[in-house]
C-alpha cells in the first residue's frame, strides 16, 4: 500500500480508539506501534529497537522544561486570587456602562491568560469569580456564559500559551517569536469580544445592565493590586524576545513572581501551595504523555512517508493555497467537535506544517510562514472551545451556571464565533497582524 493508504488506516484506527475513550495519548502510541510493526514487515524488533530511545529523546529535551514552569505559573495566579484582582480592575474601569462587567469579564480573561496559558483554567477561574457579579447584576444567562466561555479561549491565544509552545517544539520554530507574533491577534480578539457585547447590549439593552460607578482612588488601588502580575506578563513576553532570558528562565522568572505575589497578597497559603504543584505534575504529565503517544504517531508516519507524498500531492494539484489553507481551517474547526486543542496541534501539524510550506504565501519566507501558520492554527483550534458540540469552555462554563440551560449558552456564544471568524479571514488577508511585532523586535 501508499503510504497515503497506510497513514489513512492509522487514522482511522486513531479515530476508533478515541470513540471508545481511550485516553488520546494512549491511542495515538497504540495507533503509531500498529502502524510501525505493519510498514517494517510485521517485526516487532525494529518497533522495540525505536522504543528504547523515544521517551529519554523526547523527555530530556530542556526546552520542554518550560511547560511545567507556565503551569505552575497558572497554577499560582489561579489559587492565589490574582484572577480577582485582575476582574476588579478591569471593572473597575469599565464596569458602570451597559454590558461593562461582561466587557470586563473578557478583559480579565485576557489578563489572566497572560500569567495562566490554558483556556480551561482561565474559563473555570474567570467563571467562579465573575458569574456571581454577573448574576448580582441581573446578565442575560446567554450573555453571561457565552462571554465567559468565549474570553476564555484568550488563554492559549494570549501568550504563554501552552499549545504555542508545543507547536514551537514540532516545528523547530523560535518560542519567543511565536509569542510575541500571538499578541497583536489577542488584542484584535479581546476588543472583537467586547465589540460583540456592546452590540448586543445595544440591541438588547436588558441582558446587560450596567454596573456600580467606582471612584477614581478605587480605581487606582485596584491599579496597584494588579501592577505587578502587570509587571510579570511584561517580563517575560519581552525578555524572550530581546534575549534577556531563554523561554525556561523567563517562565521560571514568572513562576517564582507569580508565587511571591500571590503569597505576599494573602491569596496562597500552604494548601493552595500543594494544590498547585499537584495540579502543576497532573496536568505536565498528561502533556507529556500524549507528547510520547504523537512522538510514536509521527514516526510512523515518517516511515510512512504521507506528509511528504501529500506535500507533493497538493503542490502538483494545481489548488490555489489559499484554497488549501481554507481546506486545513476548516478541518481543524471540524477536528473541534471531537478533541482537545492540544491533540489537535500535535496529530496534525507534522502533517500539514510540510503542505503549507511547500506553497507560496504572498512571498513569505519559510520563518515568516511558520509563524504565520502557527497563529492561525492556535485562532482555529482555539474555535473548537466554544462551538458545539463538544466546546470544552462552553462545559465548563455551564457547569458553574446550573441555572442557564446548555442550549442557551451554546446560543450565547454563537456572536462570539462570528467575531472569531472575521479574526481569521482578517489574519489571513493580511499576515502582517501577526508578524508586525515579530519584525519591529527583531529591527531592533
Amino acid at each position: 500500500m501508499s503510504g497515503i493508504a497506510v497513514g489513512t488506516i492509522v487514522f482511522v484506527f486513531l479515530l476508533a480508539l478515541m470513540v471508545v475513550r481511550i485516553p488520546i495519548g494512549i491511542a495515538m502510541f497504540v495507533a503509531g506501534a500498529g502502524g510501525y510493526v505493519y510498514l517494517t514487515g510485521a517485526n516487532f524488533a525494529p518497533l522495540m529497537s525505536t522504543l528504547k530511545g523515544l521517551a529519554y529523546a523526547r523527555l530530556s529535551n530542556y526546552d520542554l522544561v518550560v511547560i511545567p514552569l507556565f503551569l505552575l505559573m497558572g497554577q499560582f495566579a489561579t489559587h492565589g486570587g490574582l484572577s480577582r484582582s485582575l476582574f476588579r480592575f478591569v471593572s473597575a474601569f469599565m464596569g458602570h456602562k451597559p454590558g461593562g462587567v461582561a466587557v470586563a469579564a473578557v478583559g480579565a480573561c485576557a489578563g489572566f491568560g497572560a500569567i495562566c496559558g490554558s483556556s480551561l483554567a482561565t474559563a473555570a477561574t474567570m467563571g467562579q469569580v465573575v458569574l456571581p457579579e454577573l448574576r448580582r447584576y441581573g446578565y442575560a444567562g446567554s450573555l453571561a456564559t457565552g462571554a465567559l466561555a468565549a474570553g476564555g479561549t484568550l488563554g492559549i491565544l494570549i501568550p504563554p500559551s501552552v499549545p504555542l509552545i508545543i507547536y514551537a517544539i514540532l516545528t523547530q520554530e523560535s518560542i519567543g517569536k511565536l509569542f510575541m507574533a500571538a499578541v497583536i491577534p489577542g488584542v484584535i480578539a479581546m476588543l472583537g469580544y467586547m465589540i460583540v457585547i456592546k452590540i448586543w447590549v445595544h440591541r438588547h439593552p436588558a441582558a446587560g445592565p450596567a454596573g456600580a460607578r467606582v471612584g477614581w482612588p478605587e480605581r487606582l488601588r485596584s491599579l496597584v493590586q494588579v501592577g505587578p502580575v502587570l509587571l510579570v506578563f511584561v517580563v517575560v513576553i519581552v525578555g524572550i524576545y530581546a534575549g534577556w532570558a531563554t523561554p525556561t528562565e523567563a517562565a521560571a522568572i514568572g513562576a517564582a513572581a507569580c508565587g511571591i505575589i500571590a503569597v505576599v497578597s494573602g491569596g496562597l497559603r500552604w494548601r493552595g501551595l500543594l494544590e498547585s504543584a499537584l495540579g502543576t505534575a497532573q496536568a505536565t504529565a498528561m502533556i507529556y504523555l500524549v507528547l510520547l503517544g504523537a512522538d510514536m504517531l509521527n514516526a510512523t508516519l515518517a516511515l510512512s512517508q504521507l506528509p511528504v507524498e501529500l506535500a507533493s500531492w497538493v503542490q502538483g494539484s494545481g489548488l490555489s493555497p489559499f484554497l488549501v489553507m481554507a481546506a486545513i481551517l476548516a478541518i481543524y474547526i471540524l477536528l473541534g467537535c471531537v478533541m482537545d486543542s492540544l491533540a489537535m496541534i500535535l496529530l496534525t501539524i507534522p502533517i500539514f506544517f510540510p503542505v503549507v510550506m511547500g506553497l507560496d504565501f504572498y512571498g513569505m519566507g519559510h520563518e515568516d510562514k511558520s509563524i504565520w501558520f502557527g497563529i492561525l492554527t492556535l485562532m482555529v483550534v482555539e474555535i473548537g472551545l466554544v462551538h458545539p458540540p463538544v466546546g470544552l469552555n462552553v462545559y465548563i462554563i455551564n457547569r458553574l451556571a446550573k441555572d442557564v440551560p446548555l442550549i442557551e449558552t451554546f446560543k450565547g456564544v454563537v456572536p462570539f464565533l462570528l467575531s472569531d471568524a472575521v479574526r481569521v479571514t482578517l489574519l489571513v488577508l493580511f499576515p502582517g497582524l501577526a508578524l508586525a511585532l515579530v519584525k519591529a523586535f527583531g529591527a531592533l
